[in-house]
């Protein structure tokens, strides 16, 4: 790390601009394969982190770091349970840039350096915790300060664990894994991923016309029963979000910006949710939200290739992507 001029302070250390021409783009190699239906990496680490270290982790402030990206739905969660649980002072955050070539995620000056390790590219994260490492370089990635390895890249665990291990420093009038409900949210939260939060990448990498309309139906109906639940409730579970709302709401907010234009799921907007779009507003105006969301860091907002993953077939619905006002009033304060 170099240092600044007349200062002791180190200047920030920052990858060299996204360069698709020397570098390609991100995924061929690297478990997003062109020519093959979708299939989602391997995520290799898998540590827990729980109050007592039974895990593996003990629980502890300041020891913990995340790195995430704006972009990402499966990182934009564990910033969300972060903000409810209020742990900005126990485990830290950063961001990597928006754009990724064929290096993976790296850190530029518009989203900050790394402020842990100094490292220009996440990349160095895995190969620090696994010599040789040649898997997927995903985000979120949770940081273990101490060991100076990757605890965990599971992006399910880590908000389990965020919401229920930092009890001690947390604030525990958020309680979004409830004993009494977790059944009922793991069951929830396994469709949810099977057919709305991954239903977009499924969708996308479709090879066959077939394999497409089946796979788009099932993301279609299963946003209309989710829209049939939300009828009479306010959230996923009631008066109070939980894991599954969380789990939920980042597909959501990226629907029609950036995931419904590239896979092309359905002629019909989120808009057009009778109560999935009020759900949705009511749940962004939440600060947690709204603070974690910067809607121009979506897909269908940010110019650069199409994902290595895209089967582009003529049969594929055209979507333009759009932004509808998130600010508008819900509406529905009232719910049970």
């Amino acid at each position: 790390m170099t240092t600044s001029a007349n200062t002791a302070t180190p200047a920030p250390c920052y990858a060299s601009p996204v360069d698709y021409d020397t570098y390609g783009q991100y995924g061929p190699g690297r478990g997003f394969n062109q020519g093959q239906a979708f299939q989602r990496p391997r995520y290799r680490f898998q540590g827990r982190i729980t109050p007592d270290g039974s895990g593996g982790y003990p629980a502890e402030p300041g020891r913990y770091h995340l790195y995430i990206s704006w972009g990402c739905p499966w990182a934009q969660r564990t910033a969300i349970v972060r903000q409810l649980k209020r742990l900005a002072g126990v485990v830290s955050l950063s961001y990597v840039d928006d754009t990724r070539d064929g290096r993976g995620w790296a850190f530029r000056e518009r989203r900050g350096p790394d402020p842990v390790n100094g490292f220009t590219l996440l990349a160095e994260a895995y190969e620090a915790t696994e010599p040789g490492y040649d898997g997927h370089v995903s985000v979120p990635v949770l940081w273990d300060r101490q060991t100076r390895k990757i605890v965990s890249n599971n992006f399910p665990d880590i908000t389990i664990d965020l919401g229920t291990a930092f009890e001690a420093w947390a604030d525990t009038s958020v309680q979004l894994y409830p004993r009494p409900l977790r059944h009922e949210i793991d069951a929830l939260n396994e469709q949810i991923y099977a057919r709305v939060n991954n239903g977009p990448y499924l969708v996308s990498g479709a090879t066959s016309r077939d394999d497409y309309e089946a796979l788009r139906h099932r993301m279609i109906a299963t946003m209309e029963e989710l829209d049939e639940r939300l009828a009479g409730r306010r959230f996923l579970f009631g008066s109070q979000i939980t894991e599954a709302d969380v789990r939920l709401w980042p597909t959501l907010a990226r629907f029609d910006t950036g995931y419904n234009p590239l896979a092309g799921v359905s002629e019909r907007p989120l808009t057009d949710f009778a109560n999935l779009w009020p759900y949705a507003r009511d749940v962004y105006q939440h600060p947690a939200f709204r603070d974690t969301t910067d809607f121009s860091a979506f897909g269908g907002l940010v110019h650069g290739p199409k994902p290595s993953f895209l089967h582009d077939g003529s049969w594929r619905i055209k979507v333009e992507p759009s932004l509808a006002n998130w600010d508008a009033p819900s509406g529905r304060e009232t719910p049970g």
